[in-house]
């Protein structure tokens, strides 16, 4: 008969006696109230921006292409983790709340 070293095995007994945990996988809303309105204000920004470069707002194009391209930088990164958040909220495989960092 084999030895059998019982200090280090895991059985059923061993599970039921632990305290039990839970997963938390609630939904970061200030992380995604964030990516949002980086999205809003991102397109916000670009509408704005094209708008103001083909009226020539302030004498010529350069105030409108500064607001298309700010509004670019706001608009990528909340675009990004908001599509995150709306495929780990449907549950998508490879999705979780936890690829959204925290702010």
């Amino acid at each position: 008969m084999a030895y059998v070293d019982h200090a280090f095995s895991i059985s059923d007994e061993d599970i039921m006696m632990e305290t039990s945990y839970t997963v938390n996988n609630r939904p970061p809303i200030k992380e995604i109230v964030l990516a949002v309105s980086l999205l809003v204000f991102g397109t916000f920004g670009i509408i704005c921006g094209t708008i103001m470069a083909y009226n020539r707002v302030g004498g010529d194009r350069a105030h409108g292409v500064f607001f298309a391209v700010l509004g670019a930088i706001l608009f990528i990164p909340g675009f990004y983790y908001t599509r995150i958040a709306y495929y780990a909220y449907k549950g998508y495989k490879g999705f979780s709340f936890n690829n959204i960092p925290s702010v």
